[in-house]
């Protein structure tokens, strides 16, 4: 298992679409058993669960699952400050992306008008 510290050596992430609880906790250097624990915390990471409850992880949630490691294992965050802070990057990026769609419509609406004129 990876110390704390080598988030930076952490493996490559294969090209899958699903990775079992056995291969994330390779892939991110933490415990099945943390895994689990982290998914009762964190509402966004939540497991496809098939036959026997069975839990596959799709790249997305093993990305999360590293940026939780970060926050936790190395930048001193607390649970709950973790969940803060990805609440607040995904809030920052919903604001984002609403900002780029209102001035893509607004140039479609400008050019609509310049059509009329």
């Amino acid at each position: 298992m990876l110390e704390p510290s080598n988030n930076n050596e952490l493996p490559v992430i294969p090209e899958k679409r699903y990775f079992t609880i056995g291969e994330v906790s390779e892939l991110c250097g933490v415990k099945p058993h943390v895994l689990r624990y982290w998914e009762q915390e964190f509402t966004d990471l939540s497991p496809v669960k098939r036959r026997g409850n069975r839990r596959y992880y799709q790249r997305h949630e093993v990305l999360m699952i590293r940026q939780i490691r970060a926050l936790l294992y190395e930048q001193g965050y607390t649970i709950s400050g973790a969940r803060a802070h990805l609440m607040s990057d995904n809030s920052k990026e919903d604001i984002n992306s609403s900002k780029q769609l209102i001035h893509q419509m607004i140039a479609e609406l400008e050019d609509i008008l310049q059509l009329l004129k």
